[in-house]
């Protein structure tokens, strides 16, 4: 949970595998983290705008520079994009994890472990967001005093 409220300090994040469609659970996550004042960078590897908002095909093409990326790819491309965060300075990096497997993968864990980051990889944000939904509190609360 440190880790987590880490990185919600961060000011300017790169949302990795944003969703061109509107109903994606990464525009709920958007919207949450826009509410909270952050920059959020939408990253997807084939679009370069989504409703009037520029989007980058990487992290490392991102300028000027975030803080921090909340990663919600598959998890057999979880080592790539975590090695492109790394290559691009970022040190806060949270691997999505809702309901099914998430976006982590152990190759990915073991990269930024030998990079000395140790990234957020079982949580959903929407269960720390302060204000998020009731059912989102609730989990949240429930793994809070599993730890």
């Amino acid at each position: 949970m440190a880790r987590a409220r880490e990185f919600l300090t961060s000011r300017r994040i790169a949302l990795v595998g944003f969703s061109r469609n509107p109903k994606d659970f990464s525009r709920v996550l958007d919207a949450e983290f826009r509410r909270l004042g952050m920059d959020v960078v939408p990253v997807h590897p084939s679009s370069t705008e989504v409703e009037g908002r520029r989007c980058f095909p990487r992290v490392g093409d991102i300028a000027p520079p975030v803080e921090g990326a909340l990663i919600l790819v598959p998890a057999a491309q979880a080592q790539a994009v975590a090695l492109d965060c790394l290559e691009a300075g970022v040190r806060r990096i949270w691997f999505h994890r809702g309901g099914g497997p998430g976006s982590s993968s152990p190759e990915a864990l073991a990269l930024c472990s030998t990079r000395g980051i140790e990234p957020v990889a079982d949580l959903c944000p929407l269960m720390v967001i302060s204000g998020a939904g009731w059912v989102h509190r609730l989990h949240g609360w429930v793994r809070r005093r599993k730890l």
